[in-house]
């Protein structure tokens, strides 16, 4: 293990929050949660001044909103909270060519390897550097924890929280880590806490003194060694430069049970297309395909198809996901659906192409062979006497009108979906603003952007032709301008909480 704290362990303060109230002025200051809106949505994340009310990550919505009534409730804008993390990644790569990624928003950069930083004085100097960066480029706050290790790095990120620096000088490890709950360090979980305080342990230094063999003899060998290890300070895992990503997939989870084979069919479809975007969008492609199935009971099932070389072409992979589905029995209901790949590559076989174009080619020949049977059977019926003609076009009509009727329903549920809260907008007359919240055929929106002042509140129509989704617009640390003229600075946040609640635009976790 190194001698001087030149790992560094960046973790981003509540970023999906963070950023959300970057980009809208509104909201500043105020309590914002981030996550599913729908009755089986969980947090993503809160705000500090959400978690004053003890709304925190992974909580259930509707707990959230108990405990929190007058929150802003939004839905995550993962295209923007990728676009400022690369921004942040780039800054990290800059002092050093190891960086390893844990997620969009917490990274580990070894320092000595970037021959940025030797010592502790050099390493803190670096830190608070970068903290400044990570403000003026993004305008939000991350928190840095300085070690010898990645263990005691990430440790120190965490005490540091929110908005601050935590060095751990070397020689100093044990006495910091003897009093911490158990907890704190990784791998020690809820089950695994609750087990070792039965056996009366539960700080670090009680772990240290119970010595490696008890344990080993508590929890196995592998869990029991890595526990001792980590309470005695001693981590040797190097920084990975590039944490290689072992599969690419998309879930969606629903506000009400699927029970149409159709509709779930149909599902499956998309979330196969919206992998395979995903999947290509990473420069990947993969020879597993894979279906995740939740259904009503809360039980969780999974089939996997290896094709006998790598894709990234979204006909092979909905044949296969659609292949997969055949074998689940779906008849009570589901409430989640997945599509993956996995055993991922950077190169695609070409007779897969091949093969998806055959299977598209020889649908479409059944498809023609089935219309000119159809056809055929119809003029013979024709025939035969004008009365049966009529009965079948009336039957074919009534089809149809149901068909469309039911067409048009969806189309309203879409439409209400896809102004849920938090969406960017933009309307021709008022410009640049995002969703308060919709419901009962009504969408509210505030315009503002992330370099005005709060902006006015207006409602509309959902059906309005002048009010569109937009992108984004990109995040700058600018201080607030002054309200202007007869804007509305506080009218319909608490308003905007209230139409969330009966917003129907919701896909739970998203």
């Amino acid at each position: 293990m190194r001698s001087a704290p030149t790992i560094l362990h960046l973790d981003m303060d509540a970023f999906y929050a963070s950023a959300e109230q970057a980009a809208k002025p509104s909201l500043r200051g105020k309590a914002v949660v981030v996550g599913g809106l729908g009755p089986r949505g969980v947090v993503a994340t809160a705000s500090y001044e959400a978690r004053r009310f003890g709304v925190h990550s992974a909580m259930p919505m509707g707990q959230a909103r108990r405990l929190a009534p007058n929150a802003a409730y939004l839905v995550p804008r993962f295209g923007l909270y990728r676009e400022v993390s690369e921004q942040v990644m780039g800054l990290l790569r800059k002092l050093s060519p190891l960086v390893e990624p844990l997620s969009l928003d917490e990274a580990f950069v070894d320092l000595e390897a970037g021959g940025v930083a030797d010592d502790a004085e050099s390493a803190r100097a670096v830190g608070e550097r970068l903290r400044t960066d990570i403000r003026e480029v993004t305008g939000l706050t991350g928190s840095v924890g300085l070690a010898v290790s990645k263990m005691l790095a990430k440790i120190a990120s965490e005490e540091a929280k929110p908005d601050g620096l935590r060095l751990i000088a070397p020689g100093t490890e044990r006495a910091m880590l003897g009093p911490m709950s158990v907890r704190t360090l990784p791998g020690v979980g809820p089950a695994t806490g609750d087990h070792l305080r039965r056996a009366g342990i539960i700080t670090v230094e009680e772990l240290a003194e119970a010595g490696e063999d008890e344990l080993v003899r508590l929890l196995g060998k592998a869990h029991g060694g890595s526990l001792y290890a980590m309470a005695l300070a001693l981590d040797e895992r190097p920084v990975v430069a590039e944490r290689e990503s072992k599969s690419v997939s998309v879930e969606d989870t629903y506000d009400v049970d699927i029970h149409d084979r159709v509709r779930i069919r149909g599902e499956v479809a998309r979330l196969a297309d919206r992998c395979v975007e995903r999947l290509r969008a990473a420069g990947h492609s993969g020879r597993t395909i894979v279906l995740k199935v939740r259904r009503f009971d809360f039980s969780t099932l999974t089939r996997s198809e290896t094709l006998r070389g790598p894709t990234d072409d979204p006909g092979v992979v909905r044949e296969a996901a659609a292949r997969l589905l055949e074998s689940v029995d779906t008849t009570g209901g589901v409430r989640l659906l997945g599509v993956g790949v996995s055993g991922l590559a950077d190169y695609t076989q070409e007779d897969l192409f091949a093969q998806a174009q055959a299977q598209a080619q020889a649908a479409e020949a059944l498809a023609r062979a089935a219309e000119a049977e159809a056809g055929a059977v119809e003029s013979a019926e024709a025939v035969e006497g004008a009365q049966g003609g009529v009965e079948g076009g009336s039957g074919g009509e009534g089809g149809d009108a149901g068909g469309g009727d039911v067409v048009a329903e969806e189309s309203v549920a879409l439409g209400e979906r896809r102004w849920a809260a938090g969406i960017d907008v933009r309307h021709s007359e008022y410009g640049h603003g995002w969703v308060q919240g919709s419901g009962l055929g009504r969408v509210t929106v505030r315009f503002e952007t992330p370099y005005s002042a709060p902006g006015r509140v207006k409602t509309f129509r959902t059906d309005d032709p002048d009010l569109v989704a937009a992108e984004p617009l990109p995040l700058v640390a600018a201080v607030p301008s002054a309200p202007v003229a007869g804007a509305e600075p506080e009218k319909g946040l608490e308003n905007a909480s209230g139409v969330a609640r009966a917003e129907v635009g919701d896909q739970g976790e998203g």
